[in-house]
């Protein structure tokens, strides 16, 4: 496989579906530290988009790549490890000899979710093989280094998409008809939703660190939110929307839209007067504006893969998968190594501080 590659300013992006590699994107994770360069690709002499890489140094003087949601084009199954490590190679001359290894946390479906092995009777995903299987089946054909499975996923690889064509009785009836009772409920109840701005994000923070607390996740403080909401509308955007009743906020959230889709980036609600279910009036709120906005699919943006009430996202899957959509499983994060000795430092320190922090 012929992969080439020609570097370009960030600003010169194409215009994606994937909000992680917009001119948006690259602005954002620029003011929080992270430098970007884009890349015009060619794949057997044919041109084949472009991708959006983020570069952070180290205190030690070393550097590391990451792609979010990159690169967009799919080869076929039996090919995507043979294309990511030519990638990779090709790039390593743009990255610098410090660069440590680069991170696809990809956008493709998983190979293993069109399998009916990978469903059990109830049709509900069993998930993907062990890291050590998927890594076989990755670098099958491989010469080169290979790709590795990243001891995480950065962006989640299981989510739910809405189709937002039809009129929104259309959209209602693909709910589930408690979902429709609670979007109901709580406009009945009298909770409102409206746009927030940049003097917002106080409310938006506390609500935010309440969240975090109640369901133990590590959160992003105040700068990062400050920096996504300033960027503005270039070709994507995020807002933030604050559902209240009589002035009070009780949930509050991101919406983001890039080309016709747009995706639930971030939510949090308070733990008080849950009775009256703004969560729901939030969400359909939101549905009504990307449908405005000219988006035709809307991404909830991370669940449980499975209705399992083991699973730590298993309350994010019964309020998501109640809005209908389809379920979709990604393929996840793959690194594929420059320097192995440095590499395992890395991930050894990655492991002690909880994960990698974009």
């Amino acid at each position: 496989m012929d992969v080439r590659v020609l570097p370009k300013p960030p600003g010169d992006l194409m215009t994606t579906r994937l909000l992680q590699q917009t001119n948006f994107w690259s602005k954002f994770k620029h003011r929080l530290g992270w430098n970007a360069q884009a890349f015009d690709l060619e794949v057997d002499g044919k041109a084949s988009g472009d991708v959006l890489i983020l570069l952070r140094d180290l205190a030690s003087g070393r550097r590391i790549a990451y792609s979010p949601f990159g690169p967009e084009y799919l080869p076929d199954n039996d090919r995507r490890g043979e294309y990511l490590t030519t990638l990779s190679s090709e790039l390593a001359a743009y990255l610098g000899k410090s660069c440590i290894f680069v991170r696809w946390d990809l956008p493709w479906i998983s190979p293993y979710a069109e399998e009916k092995d990978s469903y059990d009777d109830e049709g509900y995903w069993l998930g993907p093989p062990e890291p050590r299987l998927r890594e076989l089946r990755m670098n099958w054909s491989v010469t080169d280094v290979g790709l590795r499975k990243a001891p995480t996923d950065i962006l989640p690889p299981d989510t739910i998409t809405l189709d937002l064509h039809g009129d929104e009785e259309s959209l209602l009836a693909r709910m589930r008809p408690k979902t429709r009772y609670n979007i109901g409920l709580s406009v009945r109840r009298g909770v409102r939703v409206r746009e927030g701005g940049g003097k917002d994000l106080g409310i938006w923070q506390q609500l935010y660190n309440q969240t975090a607390r109640r369901n133990g996740i590590l959160a992003h403080g105040s700068r990062y939110f400050e920096s996504l909401l300033s960027i503005g509308k270039t070709d994507a955007e995020a807002k933030l929307l604050i559902a209240e009743k009589n002035g009070k906020p009780l949930a509050a959230m991101f919406l983001s839209s890039s080309a016709d889709r747009a995706t639930y980036l971030y939510g949090a609600s308070s733990g008080e007067k849950r009775s009256l279910m703004a969560p729901y009036a939030l969400q359909w709120e939101a549905i009504r504006q990307a449908r405005k906005n000219g988006c035709t699919s809307y991404d909830l943006f991370g669940i449980a893969p499975r209705p399992d009430p083991e699973h730590p996202l298993y309350g994010l899957y019964r309020f998501k998968s109640g809005f209908g959509g389809t379920m979709i499983h990604r393929q996840g994060a793959w690194d594929y190594p420059y320097d192995e000795r440095a590499y395992s430092i890395y991930l050894a320190q990655e492991s002690t501080a909880g994960g990698f922090h974009v």
